[in-house]
């Protein structure tokens, strides 16, 4: 822990930690205070709807910022001094998000119809969230594009304050819409509050409209566009492959057990939502660079097992405290009507427990750009996931999809643990140097 820490605050710019802890406990309080006005005016079936809404716009967003988010990061912070470089890498990866979030707009917006009848069933008739969807994603796609720019050049400070003044809008708008029209004012809060974001960041793009003009046909790189070809198939199959899942478990549970069941299964995965934000925010800011930093086997075991000694145990403990009390979690957070949520704890939590084991050693994918290791692996968990949870669902009901939830992180855990066997546990050499 004391390691961790002390690289934080050497390589992650301690003076800005108070603002990405503040960021994070805004967007955690915004998403608990909006997850309580659903569960008062809306309850279980509402939930389930706005659960397959969300799903479907990770999926789009996805697809629409073609995965670049992390490439122009990278190549912007690694480019920003040379003018036609970054001129390059800007115009390439403006007009890739752009043809790709045309094509989803127009894709979506023509085809709302059998995209509603997908997500909410012929029983509900909200074909016009589906074309607010399709009319605001270029924004969104425009949001992303901005912050990848700020962030590539470091503007981390501004960043993170765009951040929380963008979550607090979007929680005004999300809570009177909530108020005012119950489910369809949820359901159009969904779509519209991710591109609300653009109004805020605009403020900071136009300061750097000197950067503007170098966005160019005539600059479009095709070396670069190969480059942020992988990055963007790996983020795709994640960002589309894991919402559709979801979505699918959720019809899957609606068509076998019912609607109200399926909300209290998306109330759970809320509920682990957001402590796992906690988790995923310190592998974030430590596990992706420092094992890129990482050249021999010796010290990718030795942090995977710092890891496993000094942050799994605080984990564990967290879970156990979350289970014993589930109960006032599920009345304060939610309202007595979601009960039935306590007999999903379980398993959930258990497979966070080890959904967490298994993302700190596949960091390595990403960080040593093991491509095919990536999609062949998510692509198990994707199909394993999917089967399970309907399997399970047959058997014990709307808690087989938590049950599968577990099945399917241990799986994928042992196949990771199987690529990365020899690194953790076989003999190494202090020079055997890791495959890139």
């Amino acid at each position: 822990m004391k390691k961790l820490l002390n690289y934080i605050n050497d390589k992650v710019f301690v003076k800005i930690i108070w603002l990405h802890s503040a960021t994070m406990l805004t967007r955690i309080s915004a998403g608990l205070l909006v997850t309580k006005l659903i569960a008062l005016f809306i309850g279980a079936e509402g939930l389930a709807l706005i659960g397959n809404l969300r799903n479907f716009l990770t999926s789009i967003q996805s697809f629409g910022t073609a995965g670049l988010y992390k490439a122009v990061v990278k190549h912007i912070g690694a480019s920003k001094d040379d003018v036609v470089a970054l001129g390059k890498i800007v115009s390439t990866s403006y007009y890739l998000g752009f043809a790709a979030t045309l094509l989803v707009s127009f894709l979506c917006y023509f085809n709302a119809e059998s995209i509603n009848d997908f997500l909410f069933s012929e029983r509900y008739n909200y074909v016009f969230v589906v074309k607010i969807l399709a009319l605001a994603t270029p924004f969104y796609t425009l949001n992303m594009f901005c912050f990848s720019i700020m962030n590539g050049f470091a503007k981390y400070k501004f960043l993170m304050v765009l951040n929380i003044v963008g979550q607090l809008m979007g929680l005004a708008v999300t809570l009177y819409l909530i108020y005012k029209n119950h489910i369809d004012g949820a359901l159009v809060a969904v779509v519209i509050s991710p591109s609300l974001m653009f109004l805020i960041t605009l403020v900071g793009i136009l300061n750097r409209r000197n950067l503007m003009k170098h966005i160019k046909i005539s600059a479009i790189d095709y070396g670069i566009l190969k480059k942020f070809s992988t990055y963007s198939i790996m983020a795709v199959i994640t960002g589309i492959g894991l919402p559709l899942v979801m979505i699918g478990i959720r019809n899957y549970i609606i068509k076998a057990e019912g609607m109200q069941d399926a909300g209290y299964w998306e109330a759970m995965n809320r509920i682990s939502s957001y402590y796992l934000m906690f988790i995923n925010s310190i592998m974030t800011l430590y596990f992706l660079p420092r094992f890129s930093e990482i050249e021999n086997s010796k010290e990718f075991r030795k942090e995977i097992f710092d890891f496993y000694k000094s942050i799994m145990p605080y984990f564990a403990i967290g879970l156990v405290v979350i289970y014993l009390l589930k109960p006032y979690i599920i009345t304060y957070l939610l309202t007595d009507e979601f009960q039935p949520v306590e007999g999903l704890f379980f398993w959930q939590l258990l497979g966070d427990f080890v959904k967490v084991m298994s993302a700190v050693i596949a960091y390595q994918f990403i960080a040593k750009k093991m491509f095919i290791h990536f999609v062949i692996t998510e692509l198990f968990l994707i199909v394993i996931m999917y089967v399970s949870s309907v399997y399970l669902v047959d058997a014990f009901g709307v808690e087989g999809a938590n049950i599968g939830h577990f099945v399917s992180y241990l799986l994928y855990y042992l196949i990771v643990l199987l690529i990365f066997g020899s690194s953790l546990f076989g003999v190494i050499s202090e020079e055997h140097i890791l495959d890139d």
